[in-house]
């Protein structure tokens, strides 16, 4: 059996693998680039396969088909990325890399397949059990670079993925705070989405609101470990995690709050009876946040992720019915990708004859 591609494209990295599908997706070789380092798509696909790929498989590898999941609007097999100037065709990249076949699917469709197949090891549920794979419509929400959002909805025999770019619906504040945060924000962007405020990119901008405009005391250390950091957002979250600062407490508390709401809002507006899923790196970072809060903060009750979640008035009975799971595997979006390649790289198999008498 041939290989397979497979592709996981956001707005700072771009994963790409290569399957032996033979006997079920096996990884063969993967690699992860920085997609701000590339001016285009095809750049980056052939960094991956002429230097990456030969260099761990000198042969030749023939790839039968090619998934690729990107973070963006796909429409007619084109997709302009939304944080990346990458236009992708999916004709385009099968013609110039002599594939027979690539297909692109929103990142959100690849993850949340990725996450319907990942095993109870490569879960962590943080509220009624595990999303059910069969019957009822399932939600996906990833908190990467931005906000993704899809729901897989079941009809009858199996789930059919249903892209959105639903983290870009507008901002709802709920409290006093966020009331106060959004008028930030307002003044400095105009309009205000969830993916604003509950992306994995804006954790230190939280932070800086509740330094700089909720004047929460901060500490010259604590200041100088974000501002100076590689990463603030991971820099935010090891100070929230430690209890050394409660600007950070707070802001992590916030973060968890908006994501955990607009996934509530998801479940409601696909009525993902069947569950939810809390899929990308950042979910899994935090996941035992997610799940039951700070550990400095010693809190009884829902996490602010989940009571968020449940908080939506007469519909409350509603969510509390329906399970979420955060998915801990690292690679599902590549996973996912990789099992419909597979299914394209079968279907176009030629079959084998049958003997005669």
């Amino acid at each position: 059996m041939p290989h397979v591609l497979a592709g996981d494209i956001g707005g700072t990295h771009a994963r790409f693998a290569v399957f032996d599908v033979s006997n079920g997706p096996r990884l063969v070789h993967s690699d992860v680039l920085d997609s701000r380092s590339f001016k285009t798509f095809e750049r980056a696909l052939g960094e991956f396969l002429n230097v990456s790929l030969k260099g761990a498989l000198p042969g030749k590898v023939r790839l039968a088909a090619a998934t690729l999941g990107v973070a963006g609007p796909v429409v007619g097999q084109r997709v302009k990325t939304t944080n990346l100037p990458w236009v992708i065709d999916a004709r385009a990249v099968a013609r110039a890399v002599s594939i027979p076949t690539v297909t692109l699917f929103n990142d959100l469709v690849a993850m949340g397949l990725g996450a319907v197949a990942s095993p109870p090891s490569k879960l962590a549920v943080i509220h009624k059990g595990r999303p059910k794979n069969t019957g009822g419509t399932l939600a996906i929400i990833a908190a990467g670079t931005g906000l993704g959002e899809a729901s897989f909805v079941w009809d009858g025999e199996q789930h059919v993925a249903c892209a959105t770019e639903g983290g870009h619906v507008d901002f709802a504040p709920r409290n006093a705070v966020e009331d106060q945060l959004l008028a930030s924000l307002r003044a400095e962007h105009g309009r205000v989405s969830y993916e604003r405020i509950a992306s994995a990119s804006t954790i230190s901008m939280v932070y800086r609101f509740f330094v700089r405009e909720q004047r929460v005391k901060e500490t010259k250390a604590s200041a100088a470990y974000v501002e100076q950091a590689e990463d603030p957002n991971a820099a935010v979250v090891d100070l929230a995690e430690s209890g050394r600062s409660e600007a950070a407490m707070r802001a992590i508390e916030l973060w968890s709050s908006v994501y955990g709401s607009e996934a509530g809002n998801l479940a409601l507006k696909c009525l993902s009876t069947a569950g939810v899923y809390v899929c990308g790196g950042v979910s899994a970072r935090l996941a035992s946040i997610l799940a039951k809060g700070l550990p400095a903060r010693k809190k009884k009750g829902p996490s602010p992720f989940v009571e968020a979640f449940l908080d939506k008035g007469r519909m409350r009975p509603l969510v509390e019915a329906i399970p979420v799971a955060i998915c801990l595997e690292p690679r599902a979006g590549l996973l996912g990708a990789a099992t419909h390649a597979a299914t394209v790289a079968t279907a176009r198999a030629p079959k084998k004859a049958r003997a005669t008498r």
